[in-house]
């Protein structure tokens, strides 16, 4: 029996994306004495106490949390620190409670799509295979079996997350769980106790300040002047180590911030608001110093104008970058170049791999003229349950291992930066349509066309507002000159014999040069329909319509 028709679902238009909404940078705290490095400590000590206590109250709090209770939080703070500190100690907290209720709401649908999908093919006999979209039944009884026992444990689980949610309460950890976990790998970590102890230690202080614009270079607590120099408004109860008036301590060592430095001190000059956070790397034993700031009301180029000359579009894999560059008509111009990543290892290794891809593409995108790069707007949430693929584990690991939500983000703050514009499609059918309709017709003798390198086609000519399937040739005999191939790509009021000949190089004839001829690029000259002969001696006049 054949399988029914599936109609194709709609294709979102292509839009352009937002720029970043802030700005963050990085310098180093060089040349610290001892003396500072313990003001340091502990300030980030006593704040971080003090974070973390607020943390715990505003979980208990839930949701009967209010405008008061924000308040008397504060105010409780302020006595043992200061108004701005203790402003930055309850932003803090509930960025973090924010944060975490996300991440349980992304919880209950994950569990309820494994629910979902497990319930589906249960109800489904044993064997029976699946259709477009939708998985078959279970292979054996024994693997039936198991899954009913694991719907029984999801179902148990979201009704307990589901529960929590609805009382209002969250799991936090200050300082983060990869960490608390390490403490019960120390061997495997290649940790010892106290190490892991400085560690976590330094993962939970506190040593950040909210910018506010008006006020002596956008910071009162932490402020740093255009020649670099470092110092920090101490707590109350610490106010005793100053060495500078009205209880501050200046820092021996001065940041530059070589990275977009003269940025920051257009800012900080002109009194506006600079956050600024200090942190320890324990494993380095270096100190950094972080300046942010946000960024509002920024133009966003209208489409039409990224459109005018041509994008580069990406295909985004686990692996590497596919990219090609298209005119403005759809045309694709030159060849595929491809940008390799590896995202094994650790952290900073995987965001640095991330970085070196997406710099080689900006500095090739910017070397082609064009002024933006089209990419998939792709979201693997629903597709990364365990559910969906069943046994299909590599594909499972393969989706999971394409860098979405970071290659967004960095794609769109380092795009902004190099003065080009990023265009979002749809993602729907580009891997498909573009091996279909461009694999085969751009792969030469010399260059094998790959699926990857098809579907960046597919994605800029969308980006583009054409359509992703190639123009179908006409017949041989009614093709441009019966014998000659009409482009594919001509819009649909072009005339192929309206534009000038090709001309040959070298000599045609041994007394005319080559681009000498007399009729070299005369389309009036040719022996064409509806053009004049070229020796004709007399044309024959219009018959006249009546006699």
């Amino acid at each position: 029996m054949a399988e029914p028709y599936r109609p194709l679902r709609a294709v979102a238009r292509s839009f352009v994306a937002g720029g970043p909404s802030g700005v963050s940078i990085r310098d180093r705290l060089k040349d610290l004495t001892p003396e500072d490095e313990r003001v340091l400590r502990l300030v980030g000590a006593h704040m971080g106490r003090l974070a973390c206590g607020d943390l715990a109250r505003r979980c208990r709090e839930g949701l009967e949390h209010s405008t008061d209770t924000w308040a008397a939080r504060k105010r409780e703070l302020t006595a043992e620190s200061s108004s701005r500190w203790a402003g930055s100690v309850t932003a803090g907290t509930h960025d973090q409670w924010g944060v975490s209720r996300r991440a349980q709401h992304a919880h209950l649908l994950s569990l309820d799509a494994g629910i979902r999908t497990i319930r589906h093919r249960l109800s489904l006999p044993i064997g029976e295979a699946g259709r477009r979209g939708e998985p078959g039944g279970y292979r054996s009884r024994h693997e039936w079996f198991v899954k009913t026992r694991r719907l029984a444990a999801l179902e148990d689980r979201y009704e307990l997350v589901r529960a929590e949610r609805e009382a209002g309460r969250v799991s936090v950890v200050r300082g983060g769980r990869k960490i608390l976990n390490t403490r019960h790998h120390l061997a495997a970590a290649s940790l010892s106790e106290g190490r892991w102890r400085e560690w976590w230690e330094a993962a939970r202080w506190f040593l950040t300040a909210d910018g506010e614009s008006g006020k002596r270079y956008g910071n009162e607590t932490i402020r740093v002047t255009p020649d670099g120099e470092v110092s920090i408004k101490l707590p109350t109860p610490l106010a005793d180590l100053a060495n500078a008036k009205h209880g501050r301590y200046v820092l021996a060592a001065t940041v530059g911030f070589p990275h977009r430095g003269e940025e920051w001190r257009d800012r900080i000059e002109a009194n506006r608001s600079v956050a600024y956070r200090i942190h320890l790397d324990v494993q380095r034993d270096r100190w950094y110093l972080d300046a942010s700031w946000t960024r509002k009301n920024l133009p966003v180029v209208p489409l039409e104008t990224l459109r005018a000359q041509g994008v580069v579009g990406v295909d985004t894999n686990a692996d590497h970058l596919a990219a090609w560059v298209l005119d403005q008509h759809g045309n694709p111009v030159g060849g595929p170049r491809r940008f390799d990543y590896d995202l094994t290892g650790t952290a900073t290794h995987r965001d640095a791999q991330l970085r070196h891809a997406l710099t080689r593409l900006l500095h090739w995108a910017k070397a082609t003229g064009v002024k933006a790069i089209a990419v998939e707007d792709l979201d693997f949430t629903d597709s990364r349950t365990r559910e969906k693929h069943g046994r299909k584990k590599r594909f499972r690991q393969l989706i999971s291992g394409i860098p979405t939500g970071k290659l967004r983000a960095r794609l769109l703050s380092m795009c902004a930066e190099a003065g080009l514009g990023v265009i979002a499609v749809d993602p729907a059918y580009t891997s498909r349509w573009g091996a279909e309709h461009w694999q085969k017709p751009l792969t030469t003798t010399n260059r094998r066309t790959s699926r990857h390198a098809a579907a960046s086609v597919a994605i800029g000519r969308r980006a583009l507002g054409h359509r992703i399937r190639r123009r179908t040739a006409p017949p041989r005999a009614h093709q441009s000159d019966v014998h000659g191939h009409r482009t594919a790509q001509a819009r649909p009021g072009d005339r192929g014999s309206e534009g000038n000949r090709p001309r040959i190089p070298g000599p045609r004839t041994r007394s005319v040069r080559a681009r000498r001829g007399r009729n070299a690029v005369d389309q009036n000259a040719q022996d064409r329909s509806g053009r004049s002969a070229e020796h004709g001696s007399w044309q024959q006049d219009s018959l006249p319509l009546s006699l």
